[in-house]
């Protein structure tokens, strides 16, 4: 959900791999979701089609670089279903988890304040109209609860990605 520590998590990582020559691209479903022409909202609808166009995006970037970081809310399993067909064998699901209470206290970009007040009526996970449906089969899952956890969490991924046998020796 917004304010789990996806972006965060991928500025890091992005760093750590490339201090290891590594191609690193993170391909932020903000910035996929600001280059449509025609905007798309956050019902369900257009969440699909905006996972599915960074699914698209993924498979025209796989042959320019060794890891393609994904920060992206996919609160649906049928997309997430669906975005796995598109991209395995090398599609791994990263579930990031915490506390509503946390992403309230770290609202970065002010979405559950506003949520709160009613200005927005379908924030994925907080609104009845928009719920997230957490994944049941994630590759890995960590939570993100305590914000001392970056390196830690980091070190996390890496290790996964490391012991999966997806960065050159």
């Amino acid at each position: 959900m917004s304010g789990s520590g996806k972006s965060t998590l991928s500025i890091e990582l992005k760093k750590v791999l490339q201090n290891n020559s590594y191609s690193v691209q993170i391909i932020d479903g903000d910035t996929i979701r600001d280059n449509y022409t025609t905007q798309l909202g956050f019902g369900r609808k257009d969440v699909l089609t905006n996972n599915l166009n960074i699914a698209q995006k993924c498979l025209e970037s796989r042959s320019n670089c060794d890891v393609i970081l994904v920060p992206v809310i996919s609160p649906y399993q049928e997309v997430r279903s669906e975005v796995r067909k598109r991209l395995e064998p090398n599609f791994h699901l990263i579930y990031l988890t915490t506390t509503l209470d946390n992403l309230k206290k770290r609202d970065t970009k002010g979405l559950y304040a506003l949520a709160d007040s009613g200005v927005i009526k379908d924030l994925i996970g907080f609104s009845k109209e928009t719920p997230y449906e957490a994944p049941d089969d994630a590759e890995l899952t960590i939570d993100t609860t305590d914000r001392d956890t970056k390196t830690e969490s980091t070190t996390q991924l890496v290790n996964y990605i490391e012991n999966h046998g997806k960065l050159r020796p």
